[in-house]
């Protein structure tokens, strides 16, 4: 039940069979789940398009996931009919796992996937796959969210949408705008690199593609849709959603526990920094780094003003020293470099410890040699000179806990 025939930008057919399969340069995947009376309209819409507006060979995939009625035949005919057509069945239901199943064998340069129903304008296609074509980008949406986007569905569905991506922005810190619009591609090279990772096999398979993708630093296109919501749509929203929201706990625990190797993601796949010299993220680093710098600043100003007092200058910046140190150490772990979970922390904190002994050495220093120029200093031009003796330090504490981090770096975007 399949037909290789691959269609041609020109509406003629190339032939049939692997060869010519394998210089396909998009296919379009339709996963259907007891879709007998919209399939054929789909795929005949569908194969009228790419052949008259895509000038790229183009190949139309019917994955079938265990439907019961009476879909499978009409895949089947369609496949027999039209060129470039054929199918792909699968004993278990659910779209996610077709979708992975077929863009892992597929051997186009592109793999894109829509609904059957065809709630997406088709003049959005072209848009979501050219960046993907020319290397620019590495995965591509569309989001019903855009301010350009014309939609027309009802509130209740508007409110829900909106609601989980509100959800995806908070939790998981997601920047994408539209998670769920059945309207998406992407490069096949990036797709065997992240497929084996998405471990959801329904409905909230795009949003963990979705979410690891941009933790490994792809690039991510975003197209303004027309869409028109299907009011005949079998998707139930309640349960849907709750499935949703188990995926984002799960995911949020793989991320936080470091169970996704995002790192070594990053490394083999991430794109290379855009001014030579200058690693990728560092600039985000370096805003994070410098937040929890100040914070810490200001604590160990705090704990200087009021230890000094009962236990003199150099114990009063040993302690607060070795106080904000720790809590440091712990902040940059977490925020600036994206380290999750306890695995190593101990061992952090022990080189972090190492970093706070140059701090010591250098305010402790800086401290000894105004209490020799000016003996009866006060303790705020104390605290001024030791927060500028911290300035020096902080530089090459930024240096240090990059390497102190080196393994984990480029986790968090």
């Amino acid at each position: 039940m399949t037909s290789n025939s691959l269609l041609r930008a020109d509406g003629r057919r190339s032939g049939s069979g692997s060869a010519t399969r394998a210089t396909a340069s998009l296919e379009v995947v339709i996963p259907v789940y007891n879709e007998e009376a919209d399939l054929e309209q789909c795929i005949r819409r569908l194969h009228a398009h790419l052949g008259d507006n895509i000038p790229f060979r183009a190949q139309i995939t019917i994955a079938d996931n265990a439907s019961t009625d009476g879909t499978l035949a009409v895949a089947a005919r369609l496949a027999e009919e039209i060129d470039g057509v054929r199918v792909h069945h699968l004993e278990e239901k659910g779209r996610g796992r077709a979708l992975k199943a077929v863009w892992l064998a597929s051997d186009a340069d592109v793999v894109a996937y829509m609904d059957v129903d065809l709630s997406t304008d088709l003049n959005a296609l072209m848009p979501l796959i050219a960046p993907l074509m020319s290397g620019h980008s590495d995965l591509a949406i569309g989001s019903r969210l855009s301010r350009s986007s014309r939609v027309v569905r009802g509130a209740k569905r508007e409110f829900i949408s909106r609601s989980y991506n509100l959800i995806l922005r908070t939790s998981l810190r997601a920047r994408f705008s539209d998670a769920q619009c059945g309207f998406k591609a992407m490069r096949t090279d990036v797709a065997r690199e992240l497929l084996p990772l998405v471990q959801d096999t329904g409905w909230f398979f795009d949003t963990e593609l979705l979410v690891i993708a941009e933790k490994v630093g792809l690039r991510i296109h975003e197209v303004p849709v027309d869409w028109v919501d299907d009011p005949n749509s079998s998707v139930n929203i309640v349960d849907t959603a709750v499935k949703d929201l188990q995926g984002c706990w799960r995911v949020g625990r793989a991320l936080a526990s470091g169970a996704l190797p995002v790192a070594e993601l990053r490394t083999s796949l991430g794109r290379e920094p855009l001014v030579a010299g200058v690693p990728h993220g560092m600039v985000g680093q370096l805003v994070r780094f410098g937040i929890i710098g100040v914070a810490s600043t200001i604590a160990y100003g705090l704990l200087y003003l009021v230890l000094h007092p009962v236990i003199g200058a150099q114990a009063a910046n040993f302690i607060g020293l070795l106080i904000t140190a720790v809590l440091n150490t712990a902040a940059n772990r977490a925020f600036t470099f994206g380290v999750r979970g306890s695995e190593g922390a101990g061992k952090h904190q022990l080189q972090g410890l190492l970093v706070f002994g140059f701090a010591l050495v250098v305010t402790s220093g800086s401290l000894a040699i105004l209490h020799t120029w000016v003996p009866d200093v006060s303790r705020h031009v104390e605290l001024v000179v030791l927060i500028a003796a911290n300035l020096v330090a902080t530089v090459c504490r930024f240096v240090a806990l990059r390497w102190v981090f080196r393994s984990s770096e480029g986790a968090q975007q």
